[in-house]
């Protein structure tokens, strides 16, 4: 059985492991021909491109971790935030900040998983 602090290690391990290979933002292609300008802004700044790969990242490990209900809920503060982000349009520090809440967000989370004793 983890304690919480391994799962801790294991989760930030993944993430970076996960990371490092990516060399675009994870949740979207850079390449593609109509990007939005909160994605441009992300493919363009390579701090906001590596906090898109850990946000994606952590939210994927999470969506593993929790229950079916719980999920659904996970998925729609996903969307929600998304939009938040989009409202941002090209500013990077309000791209930043939105990262910045979500990620704090997913921690959050992931300390109120429910875990056997």
């Amino acid at each position: 059985m983890m304690t919480t602090r391994a799962m801790a290690t294991v989760l930030g391990f993944a993430v970076l492991a996960f990371a490092s290979d990516m060399a675009q933002a994870a949740s979207f292609d850079c390449d593609a021909k109509e990007l939005k300008p909160d994605e441009k802004a992300i493919c363009d700044n390579r701090a906001l491109n590596d906090a898109d790969v850990k946000m994606v990242t952590t939210f994927e490990l999470l969506s593993g971790l929790l229950a079916m209900g719980s999920r659904g809920t996970l998925q729609d503060e996903q969307t929600a935030w998304l939009k938040k982000r989009q409202e941002c349009a090209a500013d990077a520090a309000c791209i930043k900040a939105a990262y910045d809440e979500r990620l704090k967000q997913l921690g959050e989370t992931y300390k109120n998983i429910n875990r056997p004793l």
